[in-house]
């Protein structure tokens, strides 16, 4: 019997009478969004397909590394000692993601573009394409005594973002969850209260089917390693979740397994065994930016930050032919 997690608290109201169920879906961010949700009567479908659309879109605008003329772009372009205004998305990403940057001591640092670059996992140079080579140590340590220098500096009463020379931003980790949760705010302006949101496997849920039932998720898996149907359960009433692998993005380094989750710290991919972290929290820019964090801190260290913090996290790791799960309190609190 497979684990089933729900919310601490519920709200039980249903769907308003003649709501009817329906799908929005399109491309960004690399990927595939959609969204299911229980439209009110009186809502326009098709235009808040559209209005999803945009936000997503904006997104992209503000914080693509793929988009040479994104905001992000043009800031990792920008001289040294130069102040960049900054619109509220691309605020309230940086301000976050600094934030967990520092209380993980960088173990998570939303400016490690240069080194995702560097290992192949970047926009340009990429380790799929022919004549990629992984780094040598000496490149490694000059890239990671320049960026001790180069961390940005955020001016939060004047929402302006400082380039110190060098400092290239990556926002891969937070800014599909920060996607989701743009999705469910357009919804909810839109006055839809019941529906679950996707970007790329990351989600957010709010409300209620039309059979009181809520919308039910199942836990993302480590591919190769467990049968469909042995993974846990999640009631997204109110919740995001997300997961970090080491299983999507990487490429043999001599005898080790080079994932595409680096640790800023050392300028190595991380090499502790973590096949995948999930992270259940209130948003989903939380849960995709933690989720790495953790990756990056190991199964030790990261389990006893998020259990300082009540962050309810699932780590599974790599043992000898299996998958060893642990989980923090705060998870193990959603357990029914």
């Amino acid at each position: 019997m497979r684990d089933v997690l729900v919310p601490l608290d519920i709200d039980m109201a249903l769907p308003p009478p003649g709501s009817v169920l329906r799908r929005a879906a399109g491309a960004s961010m690399g990927t595939d969004w959609s969204v299911r949700l229980m439209l009110p009567e009186g809502v326009d479908g098709a235009a808040l397909a559209q209005a999803l659309q945009r936000e997503l879109d904006e997104i992209v605008a503000q914080m693509s590394h793929w988009e040479p003329d994104s905001l992000l772009s043009r800031y990792n372009r920008a001289e040294a000692g130069s102040w960049h205004a900054l619109p509220p998305q691309f605020y309230d990403v940086a301000k976050y993601a600094l934030q967990v940057a520092e209380d993980t001591g960088w173990a998570y640092d939303p400016a490690g573009g240069a080194l995702v670059n560097l290992w192949g996992f970047g926009p340009t140079g990429r380790y799929d394409q022919a004549g990629f080579y992984a780094p040598a140590p000496d490149a490694i340590e000059a890239l990671m005594a320049k960026r001790a220098a180069s961390r940005p500096v955020l001016d939060r009463e004047g929402r302006r973002l400082l380039q110190p020379g060098g400092a290239v931003l990556d926002f891969s980790s937070v800014a599909k969850g920060y996607g989701v949760d743009r999705l469910a705010c357009s919804l909810e302006r839109h006055g839809v209260r019941h529906y679950v949101a996707e970007v790329g496997g990351e989600l957010r849920g709010a409300g209620m089917k039309p059979n009181g039932e809520p919308w039910w998720v199942e836990i993302e898996g480590v591919p190769g390693a467990g049968k469909a149907g042995e993974q846990p359960v999640l009631a997204l009433h109110g919740l995001a979740v997300a997961t970090s692998g080491d299983y999507r993005r990487w490429f043999h380094h001599g005898l080790t397994r080079a994932s595409h989750t680096l640790d800023p710290r050392s300028g190595q991919p991380v090499a502790n065994e973590l096949a995948s972290v999930t992270v259940v929290a209130d948003t989903c820019m939380a849960a995709d930016a933690l989720s790495t964090a953790l990756t990056v801190m190991g199964p030790d260290e990261g389990r006893a930050f998020a259990d300082e913090r009540a962050i309810a996290a699932r780590f599974l790791v790599r043992g000898r032919g299996a998958l060893i799960e642990t989980t923090t309190a705060a998870w193990r609190s959603l357990l029914q």
